[in-house]
């Protein structure tokens, strides 16, 4: 079974709105919709869970039957943390899934993953154990101990920007989280971070540019202008 865990715990403070970010609506769909429709039209998932900001659950059951997310299983609230709520959303998903069974973490906020990145994902996780969806670093790296000046750089060769989906087999990545609660480790910001501070080896699954995460006001007029690209391209 392929798994796909939807993390919306979020407020969205950086946007700046008055609802959460994974709610607001572009083009008559909210944001979260695009992103259940991408696991719900790939053939290999099987199941979709989320993780909502508390009191947004009954919106979300209410946009799944709207927009026919019929591979909805299961709605956790989240936590007081990103960590928090993924190790929510996993513990629930341990009760009904097998321990081999895989699971895609991913960012509700992330609305154009495409078909080639989950199945990428779930590929490489299946031949390594985890896949953690990436791109290159393009841009030039300074470093700076103020965030005012800089003197150095880093080489961008031997840097990967991470996104999501973050694929892992349950039973190792519910075990991840237990060994971090014991090792005093609470607020790490990402599954892949987690894994390496608890020493473990990540493996790569390709990402794009276009899997944008919206976290600002501009990020939603990139996703806009991405929607209308898409729709030029099927037109052509």
């Amino acid at each position: 079974m392929n798994v796909a865990l939807v993390i919306a715990g979020g407020v969205g403070a950086r946007m700046g709105q008055d609802i959460p970010k994974q709610f607001l609506s572009v083009n008559d769909k909210p944001v979260i919709v695009y992103t259940l429709e991408a696991f719900q039209n790939h053939s290999e998932i099987d199941s979709i869970a989320v993780v909502c900001v508390d009191g947004w659950q009954d919106m979300l059951r209410a946009y799944a039957r709207q927009f026919g997310i019929s591979k909805l299983d299961l709605v956790v609230a989240g936590g007081e943390n990103g960590q928090d709520s993924i190790r929510n959303g996993l513990f629930a998903l341990e009760e009904r899934f097998s321990g081999d069974d895989i699971v895609l973490i991913h960012d509700a906020i992330r609305p154009m993953v495409s078909d080639d990145i989950i199945s990428d994902c779930i590929a490489t996780t299946k031949e390594y154990g985890n896949a953690i969806t990436v791109i290159p670093c393009a841009e030039a790296m300074l470093t700076t101990d103020d965030a005012r000046v800089s003197t150095g750089s880093y080489p961008r060769d031997g840097l990967k920007r991470t996104q999501t989906p973050q694929g892992f087999r349950l039973g190792d990545i519910c075990q991840l989280h237990r060994d971090a609660l014991d090792a005093g480790i609470t607020n790490s910001v990402a599954s892949c971070t987690l894994m390496v501070e608890m020493g473990r080896q990540v493996y790569f699954s390709k990402g794009s540019e276009r899997n944008v995460k919206l976290t600002t006001v501009e990020d939603i007029d990139i996703f806009k202008a991405l929607l209308a690209s898409r729709r030029a391209d099927w037109l052509k």
